[in-house]
């Protein structure tokens, strides 16, 4: 059986608002709302839900980029403290990589696209030839070795995007988590890097968690698929089951009002 490698428990957030008077209580507002997950290894797990529902947040919080009011996070059977000193989160960051949505905010433009795709190597310490490793992973997400003394502006989204996903596997890690990464570019980007995430995952051996309101994508890519509704899961399941058969009505109505792109058609 495939062992489980990042699992959450009761996670919660919420987050304090603005007091309305000197002398009241302060008030909070729900983010996420006591969610359990298992991701087993080898995986790929889709999160859909409307804007607001908590995906991100639960992102986060499995990736301790937040840390969670109540609940508990686990990668690999190890408990992931995300009140820690940045340090001593270093295993887990050699473990995890993430693309985010927008890939021209995500790059620094006054890095050279090979600093930026080598930046987690000499952040975590990483050992070895560093910039043969960074021509070998801009090869390996389609892009030319020598684009490494370019800069983000050189390029168009599509590549930009491209390189933030060479970013996110520059240093091998067993976990790549997508946070809406396709939702900016045109539908035949979208096509051409979601093949390039399978392509990826197979070689690699990469497990994947991907945000994303795409339908389209979330059936193409991923065996399983938790839907968020409010900072809850109210559904989840694999795919072919949740997207076809849907056991709840929240997951009905999303379903019917989010348009469905095939990748594929492109």
């Amino acid at each position: 059986m495939t062992g489980i490698l990042v699992r959450g428990r009761g996670l919660t957030r919420r987050y304090p608002t603005p007091k309305t008077s000197l002398f009241g209580p302060r008030a909070f507002t729900t983010g996420l709302e006591d969610a359990d997950i298992d991701v087993a290894e080898g995986s790929a797990v889709g999160i859909i839900g409307e804007s607001g529902s908590g995906k991100s947040t639960l992102v986060r919080l499995l990736l301790a980029l937040d840390i969670p009011t109540a609940g508990t996070v686990e990668f690999d059977g190890r408990r992931v403290e995300a009140s820690a000193p940045a340090r001593s989160l270093h295993w887990l960051r050699r473990q995890t990589g993430i693309v985010f949505q927008d890939p021209y905010a995500s790059l620094d433009p006054r890095m050279s696209v090979g600093r930026i795709v080598g930046e987690p190597l000499w952040a975590l310490g990483i050992e070895g030839d560093r910039r043969a490793r960074v021509r070998e992973v801009l090869e390996d997400v389609g892009l030319e070795a020598g684009m490494a003394n370019r800069f983000p502006h050189e390029f168009s989204g599509g590549q930009r995007q491209r390189v933030a996903l060479a970013r996110a596997i520059v240093h091998r890690p067993r976990l790549l988590v997508g946070d809406e990464p396709l939702s900016a570019l045109d539908v035949t980007v979208r096509a051409q890097i979601l093949q390039l995430l399978a392509e990826l995952r197979a070689r690699e051996g990469l497990t994947l968690l991907l945000v994303s309101h795409d339908i389209g994508v979330v059936q193409n890519l991923c065996d399983e698929v938790v839907v968020m509704k409010d900072g809850r899961i109210v559904e989840e399941g694999p795919t072919e089951k949740v997207l076809l058969q849907p056991q709840v009505a929240y997951t009905r109505r999303l379903l019917a009002s989010i348009p469905v792109i095939d990748p594929g058609s492109a």
